[in-house]
């Protein structure tokens, strides 16, 4: 039997698909950053579909410098600052014109966990907020332990320091679906993917 080798990257034409198409396939990708001579990876196991015509998403009301990214290629990452203290890590979706993007909510961690240990708790002590489990359990916390800011809004996937590659099959029995988190509007879409029993998932 013939199977993809983990790290071969996704191709343009992964991205161009229709977006909760994108939600769904994703999930067992690995997401590779590169770092010095150093390499951190995690299996994306749960995230956000926001398409345009969706008032939950930044692109609802249109073009804008913020949102200016979704609006490009699918293939990039968007970037964006929230609560004046945490970046959000997005996976642009569609083609050129179209404002959307699958948010990237948790990940689990594979390899490079030293650094994304450092990354995330290089001022906490208790070894309960060092845990492992709680390394890269929701948006925030996986661009922190990734280090991923504002400089990497409009990363290329297949060319920046930040890559996403076949990684693992996850069987469709186990992908589930429910509301998204943390939103007021939208609540009536089932547009949040995450792998069943995985202890990374957010919750």
């Amino acid at each position: 039997m013939i199977t993809q080798d983990p790290f071969t990257l996704l191709p343009r034409s992964f991205y161009l698909q229709p977006t909760l198409q994108i939600a769904k396939d994703i999930l067992g990708k690995y997401i590779l950053r590169y770092t010095g001579n150093k390499l951190l990876i995690g299996r994306i196991v749960e995230v956000e579909a926001y398409r345009q015509n969706d008032p939950a998403s930044h692109s609802f009301h249109g073009k804008t410098n913020r949102n200016g990214i979704m609006f490009g290629e699918g293939g990039h990452l968007y970037v964006y600052f929230t609560y004046g203290m945490h970046f959000c890590a997005n996976i642009v979706t569609r083609e050129n014109g179209v404002g959307e993007a699958v948010l990237i909510r948790a990940i689990e961690p594979l390899a490079g966990i030293e650094i994304m240990l450092k990354n995330r708790f290089s001022n906490l002590k208790s070894p309960e907020h060092r845990a492992i489990i709680n390394l890269t359990n929701g948006p925030a916390k996986f661009c922190q332990a990734f280090g991923i800011e504002r400089g990497n809004n409009g990363a290329d996937l297949l060319e920046s320091e930040i890559r996403i590659s076949a990684g693992s099959y996850i069987p469709s029995k186990l992908i589930k679906r429910s509301a998204r988190i943390g939103i007021n509007i939208g609540l009536e879409k089932n547009w949040r993917f995450f792998i069943d029993g995985n202890p990374w998932v957010s919750r």
